[in-house]
């Protein structure tokens, strides 16, 4: 016996022994899973104390993948604390990682931490600075109120926009812990709304949706820079500012659905120029004319509905609805049909709303009925919607096609598809009378089919159908009689009882025998079935009473003693009422009028009728309740707010002639520059300072100039820089006074300012440039004069390219080249100048040379006045302003003269998008400091050994990029510094000579395809000899 166990524990041991690492694991989770679970924290408590970086990096990891999971890692919390100080980037991002999961619930060890994260909100890199903010914010605890305050102020004067973000999304957070913080937190949000960032424009939004919805005062200024910025914003952005600007557009502007409503597309023009008084007259006797504004956000909105994110396409969708006028939401249509290919939740939110919008509009989506077609794969919810917008859908017309897919669909396998499509079908008839007997026929077909639920739901539908034409369908209840045995459904057999009851009369054979029937099982019937049953004994009662009397007396005290107190209490009042006695008294003699009263036919109406109610996408809709936070749509305002409020001041900068305006204008230059910069970077005060300055400046350079001066209107008559049209406009003041009011509407085009005061009548100055043996002072291009006053710091030195824009034999004899002169533009703070050599190479005049169409439409471009005439052999130089943003693609527009247009296009090199800035080495650094990790980009090159003198070195640059130089102190360091022009981020660029001829060249901006490109055009340039 002992041998034998020996034997069988060491076949025990050796089957052990043979078993494989999984089924080990497998055993030891089974067994003891909390004890592997303990264990495996324990190993990595050990990795997160170790000394090596790489042990504590591979720890976080796995246990950021175990939060990823779902599972509870709260016990390490004191462990990866004490790595939140630690050097390393990577390990300090997945600790703050941790933290922002963990730190509610570990509040107080978090709080030991506390100072850690404030000296992160200091760190270089924007990526520590930002996961500290959001890890603060994290800590529920109101003691910690005021640091969280502080931090948001800060990071919301952040230069970096991915931190300011972050501000945003702390409001939110600090006004939910403590909303006492609210008119502080709103002087933020009043802040943040002013960022020209599309990277924070839909987190401050949705911040200010969440703590001060109502003031839409915070939105008048910028609400022209939410709807450029809108198609550049992240998609869930797009979404919360298109939702909060169809509210405010509902209380800004007038209705467009008022009848008589004329919708001009010149319209558009209003946003750029300023009406004549002709046209004034005729806009006062239109009835309505759209709002620029309101314009502007229909036109910025509609690329959107190409968005690949559904969410995106639904909120243009429900703008256009909501604020749309009629002809104009069949826009949205093809989108919304497009959203039916994805995911079957989002088909059953479009579905919802292509439902409500099918209701009051059956055109928009007519043409796309086959869309709504039920697929055998559709889940049961998204069938029932799609046969409900079929049933919206249908008309005269299509009704046909219509009935013959319902056909198919009652034979569904799915029970409750198939009730649904028959009440569709008796919706079809009451809404259609000439398919009403049509639909009625088929439904008595329907009658003998097998399936119980089918025949249910057709004893229902028809019922409610023949209360509509009672007299003409006496043999349909009769029908309906024969069936009565064989139908169990409680809801079919009390429909059938009521048929009898309500039209007894018509059929005097049948009820009374139906009621024997019903006597037999009344015991057994359902309630429902049991209280029609007693309603027709009582008007059996009353109208044959000489058959029925007995059976209605027994039927009532079956009813009398049923457990059901609802038939009890029914029976009592129905003995009373019919059968005559000394209690009943005078409420006998109008039993016949209270139960055979005619009754009024039933509405069949659609589910979706009432939810219009409801902002269309919302949760509220979707629910058809009110749900928590909806905020209504308000009603369109009779009289239109005014429409200045969102007018921003553009502060032009004035120039003067002589030495002292040029001293004056670019010390004002430099300032507004640097102010600008500091605006940019989110310091409000610094903004608010140069307004303020150069608001003073503004008025003082108003007075009158000196007699021995040239006047403002001489030296600058046109702005364009048409030389010859100086002689023209200097010679009259009209034409003087319409050129500064055009000038006035170009620069305010951006913004989409309309100004309201009736101008003069423009009159186009006429340029006739002479022969080129004839070149007279006044030809010269004055502009360049001007341009140098308003220098930010010195201009970058360096031969001019010149670029061909267009050949004379391509041109027809006009031939035309451009080149940057580097200086800022006149037109507008955000555009490149560029000028334009035209030149007649024909034998014969050229007339009325200007610009045409521009592509993109919404290119902004500010062009040159329409040269009336340019002779044989003649040339004329004028000046343009073009808004690249940022960007090197080509702004491609119509040159045209009288007879031709010629598509030209003009390309930037990146270096061309910058102005150079002014610092000195020390602010350089700082900069610097602020502009690492993803804004950095750098490559060791080889540089040219005629290249390699600090001479060479800032020529070789200055030809690539229209940058300042910035002393240094170090011989083998180079610095350069500038800002681009559209957005006025900062640009620095270092070079560090090494041994030989190597040296690292590095790119300091956020503007990171930029840093890329520029980096490029620099590093071929040190390269060449």
């Amino acid at each position: 016996m002992r041998t034998a166990l020996v034997s069988a524990e060491n076949l025990q041991l050796t089957l052990k022994t043979e078993l494989s690492q999984e089924e080990q694991a497998l055993t030891n989770a089974k067994s003891s899973p909390k004890e592997t679970h303990k264990a495996g924290n324990e190993d990595l408590k050990e990795m997160l104390e170790s000394n090596k970086e790489s042990l504590k990096l591979e720890a976080m990891k796995r246990v950021v993948g175990l939060i990823a999971k779902g599972k509870n890692s709260s016990e390490l919390f004191p462990a990866v604390v004490k790595n939140v100080a630690s050097k390393n980037i990577e390990l300090k991002k997945l600790v703050y990682v941790y933290l922002v999961r963990y730190a509610e619930e570990q509040q107080d060890l978090a709080l030991l931490s506390i100072s850690t994260f404030q000296r992160a909100l200091k760190d270089p890199n924007q990526f520590i600075r930002a996961s500290a903010l959001r890890v603060l914010s994290s800590i529920r605890v109101p003691i910690i109120v005021p640091i969280m305050m502080l931090a948001i102020k800060e990071a919301a004067a952040d230069l970096s926009p991915y931190v300011r973000k972050t501000s945003a999304h702390a409001i939110q957070k600090l006004y939910s812990l403590d909303p006492e913080q609210k008119e502080q937190l709103i002087e933020v949000i009043e802040k943040l709304l002013k960022d020209k960032s599309t990277l924070v424009a839909g987190s401050v939004v949705m911040a200010f949706e969440e703590v001060c919805p109502d003031r839409i005062d915070l939105i008048h200024k910028n609400y022209r820079k939410l709807c450029n910025l809108l198609v550049d914003v992240e998609e869930w952005g797009q979404v919360v500012i298109i939702s909060m600007l169809t509210r405010y557009a509902r209380t800004q502007f007038t209705s467009p659905w008022k009848e008589g409503a004329v919708f001009d597309e010149n319209n558009d023009k209003t946003f750029y120029e300023s009406d004549s008084e002709e046209k004034k007259e005729q806009t006062e006797a239109k009835p309505y004319i759209m709002d620029p504004d309101h314009r502007l956000l229909l036109r910025n909105t509609k690329p959107l509905l190409q968005s690949r994110n559904t969410a995106v396409v639904m909120s243009v969708a429900q703008l256009y609805w909501h604020l749309a006028p009629k002809h104009e939401v069949n826009i949205v249509t093809k989108s919304l049909v497009r959203l039916l290919r994805s995911h079957r939740e989002v088909q059953y939110i479009v579905l919802q709303n292509i439902a409500t919008m099918s209701i009051q509009r059956k055109g928009m989506f007519e043409p796309f009925m086959k869309s709504f077609y039920v697929r055998s794969t559709d889940a049961t919810h998204i069938k029932t919607l799609k046969l409900e917008i079929l049933t919206n859908l249908a008309n005269e017309a299509n009704i046909s096609t219509i009935l013959r897919e319902f056909q198919t669909y009652v034979k569904s396998q799915d029970k409750a598809f198939a009730a649904a499509t028959i009440q569709a079908i008796g919706r079809c008839a009451t809404n259609i009378s000439e398919v009403t007997d049509t639909c009625l026929n088929g439904l008595v077909l329907l009658l003998s089919n097998r399936d119980e639920t089918v025949v249910a739901e057709s004893v229902v539908v028809i019922k409610k159908l023949l209360q509509t034409q009672p007299t003409q369908h006496s043999e349909i209840i009769k029908h309906m009689a024969k069936l009565f045995d064989n139908i169990t459904v409680p809801m079919a057999r009390a429909s059938i009882l009521w048929l009898m009851g309500e039209y007894c009369e018509r059929v005097p054979k049948i009820a009374p025998d139906v009621l024997r029937k019903m006597a037999k099982t009344f015991t057994a019937e359902e309630d429902i079935v049991k209280l029609q049953t007693v309603n027709l004994a009582a008007k059996l009662y009353l109208t044959n009473s000489k058959q029925t009397k007995l059976l209605t007396q027994y039927i009532l005290n079956l009813g009398k003693y049923d457990q059901n107190y609802d038939i009890r209490d029914r029976t009592r009042f129905i003995r009373q009422l019919i059968v005559p006695s000394e209690k009943s008294g005078a409420l006998n003699k109008y039993a016949r009028r209270i139960l055979l009263a005619p009754k009024p036919a039933p509405v069949l109406e659609s589910a979706f009728k009432d939810r219009d109610r409801f902002q269309l996408g919302t949760l509220s809709h979707s629910l058809n309740i009110k749900a928590s936070g909806y905020q209504e749509l308000s009603d369109w305002p009779a009289v239109a707010p005014d429409q200045s409020v969102r007018n921003v001041e553009v502060i032009e900068p004035v120039r003067k002639s002589g030495s002292e305006s040029e001293e004056e204008s670019s010390e004002e230059s430099e300032k507004t520059s640097s102010d600008s910069g500091k605006s940019s970077s989110g310091s409000e005060k610094s903004s608010s300072e140069s307004e303020s300055e150069q608001k003073k400046k503004k008025k003082t350079k108003k007075a009158p100039p000196k007699k021995n001066k040239p006047t403002a209107a001489d030296s600058d008559s046109d702005e364009n820089g048409n030389g010859p049209a100086a002689q023209a406009s200097s010679s009259s003041p009209e034409s003087s006074s319409s050129s500064e009011t055009d000038s006035e509407d170009d620069s305010d085009s951006d913004s989409h300012t309309a100004p309201k005061k009736k101008s003069q009548p423009k009159s186009k100055p006429k340029v006739e440039v002479k022969s080129k043996k004839e070149v007279s002072l006044l030809d010269l291009d004055d502009s360049a004069v001007f341009l140098s006053y308003l220098q930010v710091t010195t201009p970058s030195f360096g031969p001019v390219k010149t670029y061909e824009l267009l050949h004379h034999m391509t041109g027809k004899g006009l031939s035309a080249k451009y080149h940057f002169p580097r200086q800022p533009c006149l037109y507008q703070p955000s555009m490149v100048a560029v000028q334009v050599i035209l030149t007649n190479s024909s034998d014969h005049s050229l007339e009325e040379i200007h610009i045409g169409d521009r592509n993109p439409a919404s290119l902004n471009i500010h062009c040159f006045n329409t040269i009336e005439r340019l002779e044989p052999e003649a040339s004329v130089t004028v000046s343009m302003g073009i808004d690249f943003s940022d960007s090197t693609q080509a702004a491609n527009f119509q040159l045209c003269t009288k007879e031709d247009q010629f598509s030209v296009s003009i390309q930037p090199a990146v270096g061309e998008l910058l102005m150079p800035s002014s610092m000195t080495e020390q602010d350089f650094c700082k900069e610097q400091g602020k502009l690492l990790g993803m804004n950095e980009t750098s490559a060791t090159i080889t540089m040219a050994t005629a290249n390699t003198s600090s001479q060479a070195v800032s020529k070789q640059v200055l030809s690539v990029a229209n940058v300042g130089v910035v002393s240094s102190s170090q011989g083998n360091f180079h610095r350069f510094a500038g800002r681009t022009v559209s957005s006025s981020a900062v640009v620095l660029v270092t070079l560090e000579q090494k041994e030989s001829s190597a040296a690292l060249l590095t790119i300091n901006t956020e503007k990171s395809v930029m840093a890329s490109m520029l980096l490029r055009d620099l590093k071929q340039a040190l390269a060449q000899a």
